[in-house]
């Protein structure tokens, strides 16, 4: 528990406000909101944080060096965690209730600011990779926060453990953190293929490799990990076939086979479109031929964002000669602006 309601700190709240570019405007838009809690709930006068451990029982970066398959966030190879957190919150909180003091629970539903509460809380700090570490758990936790009216005695923060080690910066793949302890989401694969609607831009294709659902790069080399233990929550046990799932496969989901498959995990609300789209530009940097006729039939798919990546796939994996045959083939009664630019492109990885 923190050991007051605690304001946002400045250096988050100006990342916060200049925030203002796209789908991601709306974190600029709740930084008041999220800096201080009371706006949220003018009668809360405590935060209880909770934090449960995800940690896996395999190396999550495993799967980056086989392209023929999809590499999918650990925290989304499970049941989703906003029900099985949001359920531990409300057990939690009854036990104020049951001494007449209203509470709210919070899991991603509201503009909470979970990680600097967290730290404030004791349970961590704040990582140069913005994450919250644990000395227990790694980098490996779901946070939630409750609410509530009751006068609680706080706990100590825990200072930071950093020190000297830049690991989780300088594997980034895309260099999305300008500067430790701040990260350039526009930048993020995790942003990128979860949050960003739009097709992704080409200078950060290459880079993506097969992450087909967020990334775990700087999570996975922290230190801090070698003390983490694999979650003993049943409900967070990753499902074996959200491991490895093979490229071939994911290409051919519809709609109602994506959404069957993803069912109860958070990979659903991406969507099918923007999930294809993302392995699309898997099968383009795959560098294996077998793959282009997927990326062939997705010519035809009814999705302009999944038409656009699929050209720029099979640029990638094809003779010149039989992407301008494609090309000529279909560009005239091509009608979306963005999908024309990518077969004007023709696979190039930056503007």
């Amino acid at each position: 528990m923190p050991d007051a309601v605690p304001q946002l700190p400045e250096r988050l709240a100006a990342h916060l406000a200049a925030g203002r570019h796209g789908d991601m405007e709306w974190m600029a838009e709740t930084a008041d909101r999220r800096g201080d809690p009371r706006t949220l709930w003018p009668e809360v006068k405590s935060i209880v944080m909770l934090g449960m451990s995800y940690a896996p029982d395999v190396d999550p970066l495993a799967s980056l060096e086989k392209p023929d398959v999809g590499t999918i966030s650990v925290y989304a190879r499970t049941k989703d965690y906003h029900d099985v957190l949001k359920g531990r919150l409300k057990q939690t909180g009854a036990l104020l209730t049951a001494h007449g003091h209203q509470i709210k629970v919070f899991v991603d539903t509201a503009p909470v600011m979970e990680k600097p509460l967290a730290a404030a809380a004791g349970l961590g700090w704040q990582g140069k990779h913005t994450v919250l570490v644990s000395r227990e758990h790694g980098s490996w936790l779901f946070l939630g926060a409750i609410f509530t009216t009751a006068e609680l005695p706080p706990d100590a923060p825990e200072p930071d453990h950093c020190g000297s080690c830049r690991r989780c910066l300088s594997i980034c793949p895309t260099d999305a953190f300008p500067a430790p302890y701040e990260l350039d989401s526009r930048r993020c694969i995790a942003y990128l293929t979860i949050e960003h609607q739009g097709p992704v831009p080409r200078e950060f294709r290459a880079a993506m490799g097969n992450r087909i659902y967020g990334c775990d790069d700087c999570l996975a080399v922290c230190p801090w990990n070698k003390f983490a233990e694999t979650t003993r929550e049943a409900k967070l046990a990753a499902r074996d076939v959200f491991a490895e799932p093979k490229l071939a496969d994911l290409a051919r989901l519809d709609d109602s086979a994506f959404r069957a498959l993803f069912a109860g995990t958070p990979v659903k609300r991406t969507g099918r479109d923007r999930f294809v789209r993302n392995v699309m530009i898997a099968v383009g940097n795959s560098g294996n031929p077998a793959l282009a006729a997927e990326a062939t039939r997705l010519l035809d798919d009814p999705s302009p964002l999944v038409r656009g990546a699929a050209v720029w796939a099979l640029a990638r994996l094809v003779p010149r000669e039989a992407f301008d045959e494609a090309r000529a083939a279909r560009l005239q009664s091509e009608r979306d602006a963005a999908v024309r630019e990518e077969w004007a492109a023709g696979g190039e990885v930056s503007p």
